[in-house]
């Protein structure tokens, strides 16, 4: 091979320039390395046939004895199978059925000696003797001749005894059981013997020697074969070093072993030191006659002690071992080739630990300072911020926090000037019956040489290490003072609460007799701490300004009242959300013909620019309703606003809220007929409950949301009879994160029916079922109980189609009029009849058609088949008509057009009891041509 002597054993020639020594000094150097090849030395070589040798003569010397054993174990194992074997035949004849009754026969022999025979063979055995119950030979499967001759031996079996033993005698040296026979009454009557002769036992012996000897042959030639492997492996393994260089590789390891800075331990399996080097000896203290001794028997205190006498693996543990820090590492020996035990290895990290431990505070106070972030401030209300930050201190910063707080930043407002008068607003003790104030206190800072005081006028945290000798801060109130120090108050830190640079409060930090004193890396947590607690604080008491006046301008912009009416009979709620006001909202507008619109209508968004939305939405519907719109033409107007509006707001610079995609439901009752007609616009369908408590929920048609624009909006019908319940609402009543709407429809149609019969307790019964205490999205709900208007106070005629018909029908209501005691009513409402009729029937369309509804007021209506509407004007003094509804205007409280299905309906209503007097001199001037 290239690269390689052809000597093996040759050394390799130095280096030019070398110095070559010779004798002692030449292995004074020497230093062994695992890849290193030396030449095996003669005495090497001699050594290794010598201990081949005797490996050899051990191995010979245990096949022979283990040959021996089985030898014996293979005699000892066949003369208990022939045991075995004969008591189980003769248990078997023993017991057969109609052996006890042949004994007592007449001739027993003739009867007995031919089944002994073949039981006999079929068991296996070489004999088979059948005796009587005085040990008689009755039957004999080997040798007949025996009939009738006394079996010696059976004395046992006599006595109902069955054994096995080795006998001695005719019919041959053998192995034999001996059973007795019974009757049914189980007294002896017989006796069975039968055996298995030792001649047998020995030729079965001696066909298995030779596989036994052979085995034992083989398994020398394997432990010599193996021996020689084991050998050669060794010699190679030890790279034939001699005696001389195992003792330098030994000396060598030693001095490693004891000039290391690190101790090292070896522990054997049954707890006993075998090896502590000197720097283990040194760093566990041991004494001097270690060595051999248990570990539990050193003193090495508990720490080590565990380690070492637990028997697990351990990597870099920290254990105090007298005045020392020592990092523990054991690694168990068995998987390495060892036997059982253990290595352990010490390290003295002390000084180590001593800065480590100044890092493990730092982390601490990092860790400290993240978690008050993720638990300050959770909520946007001030003071539930502040008991948070009390909470978050006590106990792993002080004893006992107090925060107080400017009553301008409790109420929401700008903090003022007067920083020395504030509020107590939250306190966290570890324990109580402490002296300091209560929440709610009013706490003011008179004395000016307090820390408080201090504190406040530097802008810093103020120190107090010790208490007892802090005169100043007893000045203020000295016997609260001291019923502080009895407490055990001992040490304090006073910090401003300041955000923006504004104060907005103070946060004292005390600690009382369990804690250390306070110390300068505790005044800079507490002050980072407070510092991110007062942006919480400002942040809350801005959003609860910001929320209260977004909820003031919402409440203001909702109905301040229902209106009085006699249709319906309903109640509310408005629920704002717990994030900020919404854009829900709801309204009731009284019609003419004492019908009454019910709108419900919910705006995209939450805040401010959601309450002014719906504000612009709501004044839309109140002015797009008094034109007595149909449902469906006023959403349809509504739409159109809306896309107008959300056109104008995309060209503006300004961040207001588009109004496309709010809903909006718009129903009018009518109580003539109690009919209802419903359009909606994106919105959930009302839930209706009939007289006897059956909720549902009508398919009405359904168009898109506001401003969407391109779908038609339609309209549906309801006939609702008195007593009946519509339930309006928006979708904040039925749908929230742990619920879905199908499940929230359902949990509002049982509610219902099992609610009281008034809307008043539907609404109560809604609002604590199906509403947490603070919703996520704000709620508008609207419950009306109709009613209908008693039929006698309706009164209706159909008008021909004729001038002439106008004088009939102006009688016939006059006469109503007589009969529902309106006498006063009569002149004014003949005027305006005779014009709104004369109008129909000259302008108008057939059918004509004449209503007088009485109720609050009394309403004329004239219907016709046109819709061309009439409008107010003033007549010049040249026109010959045109001033018909310029009188109806003077004489009638309200007038006004609508339109129907077909035509239209032109309507005027007066107030009961009261004659509205025109105005002369106008009504002259108008009429005078």
């Amino acid at each position: 091979m290239r690269g390689r002597s052809r000597r093996p054993w040759a050394r390799a020639a130095p280096p030019p320039g070398t110095r070559r020594s010779s004798g002692p000094s030449r292995r004074k150097g020497f230093r062994w390395s695992p890849g290193r090849r030396l030449s095996p030395s003669l005495s090497v070589r001699t050594l290794a046939a010598q201990v081949f040798l005797l490996q050899a003569l051990i191995v010979l010397v245990l096949v022979a004895v283990a040959a021996t054993a089985l030898v014996l174990q293979g005699r000892y194992d066949a003369e208990r199978s022939a045991r075995d074997r004969s008591l189980a035949a003769a248990e078997a004849y023993a017991h057969a059925p109609g052996t006890a009754l042949a004994l007592r026969s007449a001739d027993p022999t003739a009867r007995l000696q031919t089944s002994v025979e073949q039981a006999g063979k079929a068991a296996g055995v070489d004999f088979m003797t059948l005796m009587d119950e005085h040990g008689v030979r009755v039957a004999d499967s080997s040798d007949p001749a025996l009939i009738g001759k006394k079996a010696p031996g059976v004395g046992p079996a006599t006595a109902g005894e069955a054994y096995t033993e080795t006998f001695h005698g005719r019919p041959g040296d053998a192995v034999r059981a001996v059973v007795p026979v019974t009757d049914a009454s189980r007294r002896v009557v017989g006796i069975v013997s039968a055996g298995i002769r030792y001649a047998n036992l020995t030729h079965v012996l001696n066909q298995q020697l030779p596989m036994l000897l052979g085995a034992a042959a083989g398994a020398l030639l394997l432990s010599t074969a193996g021996t020689a492997l084991v050998s050669r492996r060794l010699l190679r393994q030890t790279h034939g070093l001699g005696p001389a260089e195992m003792t330098r590789m030994y000396e060598h390891h030693d001095a490693v072993l004891h000039a290391v800075r690190e101790g090292v331990l070896i522990v054997g399996g049954d707890g006993r030191v075998l090896l502590a080097n000197d720097e283990a000896r040194r760093l566990l203290g041991l004494p001097e006659d270690a060595d051999r001794r248990q570990v539990t028997e050193l003193g090495l205190g508990p720490g080590p002690t565990r380690l070492l006498v637990a028997g697990e693996a351990v990597s870099d543990e920290v254990v105090r071992a007298g005045d020392r820090l020592l990092a523990v590492n054991v690694r168990l020996t068995a998987p390495y080739g060892g036997g059982q035990g253990l290595v352990a290895t010490f390290r003295d990290t002390t000084e180590l630990r001593a800065l480590s431990g100044q890092a493990q505070v730092a982390r601490g106070r990092l860790s400290f300072l993240y978690e008050a972030g993720t638990r300050i401030g959770t909520t946007l209300d001030v003071r539930r911020t502040a008991q948070e930050l009390a909470e978050v201190a006590v106990p792993r910063l002080a004893d006992i926090v107090t925060v107080e707080l400017l009553e301008a930043v409790l109420r929401g407002d700008e903090p003022t000037g007067a920083v020395y008068r504030m509020r107590r607003t939250a306190l966290r003790a570890s324990r109580t019956g402490h002296p300091l104030q209560p929440v709610g206190e009013l706490i003011r800072f008179v004395v000016a040489d307090t820390p408080m005081v201090a504190a406040l006028q530097r802008g810093k945290a103020v120190l107090v290490p010790d208490l007892h000798d802090a005169q100043d801060w007893r000045a203020q109130d000295p016997e609260g003072a001291l019923e502080a120090l009895e407490y055990g108050i001992h040490s304090l830190v006073s910090v401003p609460l300041r955000a923006r640079g504004v104060v907005l409060g103070m946060v004292n930090f005390w600690r009382a007799a369990d804690f250390p004193r306070f110390e300068d890396e505790d005044v800079a947590v507490a002050e980072e701490l407070v510092a991110r607690a007062a942006v919480a604080i400002d942040n809350a008491r801005r959003y609860s300004r910001e929320h209260e006046m977004a909820e003031t301008l919402q409440r203001s912009l909702l109905p301040p009242g229902l209106p009085e009416q006699d249709a319906l009979e309903i109640a509310s709620r408005y629920l704002p959300a717990r994030s900020g006001v919404g854009g829900d909202w709801f309204d009731v507008i009284p019609l003419p013909g004492f019908r009454v619109a019910l709108v419900v209508g919910d705006i995209v968004g939450h805040g401010l620019q959601a309450a002014v939305t719906m504000g612009r939405l709501r004044t839309a519907v109140l002015n797009f309703s008094s034109l007595d719109l149909a449902p469906d033409e006023l959403l349809g107007h509504l739409d159109e606003m809306v896309a107008r509006l959300d056109t104008h707001t995309a060209h503006d610079a300004d961040d207001r809220a588009p109004l496309t995609g709010a809903t909006c439901i718009y129903a009018i009752y009518d109580p003539a007929g109690g009919h209802c007609t419903l359009s909606r616009a994106g919105h959930l369908a009302p839930a209706v409950v009939d007289a006897g408590g059956r909720v549902t929920f009508p398919d009405l048609p359904l168009a898109p949301p506001l401003g969407v624009g391109g779908h038609p909006f339609e309209a549906g019908e309801l006939d609702l009879p008195e007593g009946s319940r519509l339930v309006l609402f928006t979708d904040g009543l039925v749908e929230n994160r742990g619920r879905d709407i199908d499940e929230g429809l359902e949990l509002l149609r049982s509610t219902v029916a099992r609610a009281g019969g008034t809307p008043e307790e539907t609404c109560r019964a809604l609002m604590d079922a199906m509403l947490p205490d603070h919703p996520s999205d704000d709620v508008a709900l609207l419950v009306a109980r109709t009613r209908l208007l008693d039929p006698s106070r309706v009164a209706a005629w159909d008008v021909p189609f004729d001038v002439s018909a106008v004088s009939r029908t102006r009688a016939e209501v006059n006469r109503r009029l007589t009969d529902w005691g309106l006498e006063e009513q009569a002149f004014s409402t003949e005027l305006i009849l005779s014009e709104l009729l004369t109008n129909a029937i000259r302008y108008g369309a057939p059918p004509v058609r004449v209503r007088l509804l009485l109720g609050r007021t009394l309403v004329c209506e004239v219907s016709d088949g046109s819709s061309t509407s009439p409008r107010l004007r003033r007549a010049a003094t040249t026109d010959e008509g045109g001033r018909g509804l310029f009188l109806v205007s003077q004489f009638a409280d309200g007038w006004g057009t609508r339109y129907a299905a077909r035509g239209k309906v032109i309507w005027a209503e007066q107030t009961l009891g009261r004659v509205r007097e025109p105005d002369m001199s106008v009504l002259f001037d108008d009429i005078a041509f």
